[in-house]
């Protein structure tokens, strides 16, 4: 009996022993889970502030494209063409503000040849990832085109057609209100009819007309990444009266450039400016090419 109650002593023994190093295993393998388990969260929570720091760059970000040419002769002519095409936007959240300027100057032996000034300023607010709401306001001065100002001001929407790392496509639309203020004419002593830049002793007719009318505009936005280093762009618009489907005004850019370092370019541009109803003396498509140096910031 004795010898039965000394086996049962020692065999629960045995299993104790082997239950209480099992015991003290699990508790091993849980607290080196727990250690591997913090090591992750210390590793995603040093990631934290740089994904907000990214998100917040994205949603506040600030871009400026700016194109300079210049261009000088001398000799048996003198003549000076400057141009700048910039913009620059802002956006925050779902908003944005984005302003754009056009200058081309030029003369030829101390006389203008050329003086125009285009600028936008477009608010828009985000609805989606595809449409935007927009809001546009534009100004238009070119001493060479039979109109003292251009204006024009209204709502609209953009539209992301094509995202991708080669191509971006955009359409936009916009119902506006216009106003055209056509410039007087001049004459000499003679009574011939003078243009811009005008001679001294010129006369005004006073015949200058101003007209407010409503429009719209549609316009196209095309980017395509053709290579590693040289990039295709192709800015089209097209604004007209409503009523008068004749009294219309069209652009277009044609452009290529290829990347000097991470801010610089090199590029060159086609721009055609047309009116369908040019002022008299006047002819319908103002054509300019540039060469540019290119500023992304």
């Amino acid at each position: 009996m004795r010898k039965i109650i000394l086996a049962l002593l020692v065999t629960s023994s045995i299993v104790m022993a082997a239950d209480e190093a099992q015991i003290k295993q699990n508790i091993s393998d849980v607290k080196a889970q727990i250690a591997a388990l913090n090591k992750n969260l210390a590793l995603l929570e040093a990631q934290l502030p740089v994904a907000k720091k990214v998100e917040t760059k994205k949603d506040n970000s600030f871009i400026t494209h700016t194109e300079l040419g210049y261009i000088a002769t001398s000799g048996n002519t003198n003549t000076d063409t400057f141009n700048i095409d910039a913009k620059a936007k802002k956006k925050w959240n779902k908003h944005s503000l984005e302003i754009a300027l056009l200058m081309q100057y030029g003369t030829e032996n101390d006389v203008e040849n050329k003086n125009r000034i285009l600028t936008e300023l477009s608010y828009g607010y985000e609805l989606s990832e595809k449409f935007t709401f927009d809001y546009l306001f534009g100004y238009k001065i070119d001493k060479f085109s039979g109109y003292e100002s251009q204006m024009y001001t209204g709502p609209g929407m953009k539209y992301k057609a094509i995202k991708s790392d080669t191509q971006n496509l955009s359409l936009e639309g916009s119902i506006l209100y216009s106003m055209d203020i056509t410039e007087d004419t001049y004459h000499d002593g003679s009574g011939n009819p003078v243009s811009y830049p005008y001679p001294a002793g010129a006369i005004s007719n006073n015949d200058g007309s101003t007209k407010s009318y409503g429009a719209y505009r549609a316009k196209v936005i095309y980017d395509w990444q053709l290579l590693k280093n040289l990039k295709f762009g192709q800015e089209l618009s097209y604004r007209s009266e409503f009523s008068d489907a004749e009294n219309y005004f069209a652009y277009s850019k044609s452009s290529l450039s290829s990347k000097l370092s991470d801010i610089f370019s090199a590029g060159i541009s086609y721009q055609a400016d047309y009116i369908n109803q040019p002022a008299d003396g006047k002819t319908s498509t103002d054509k300019t090419f540039t060469f540019n140096l290119i500023v992304d910031y």
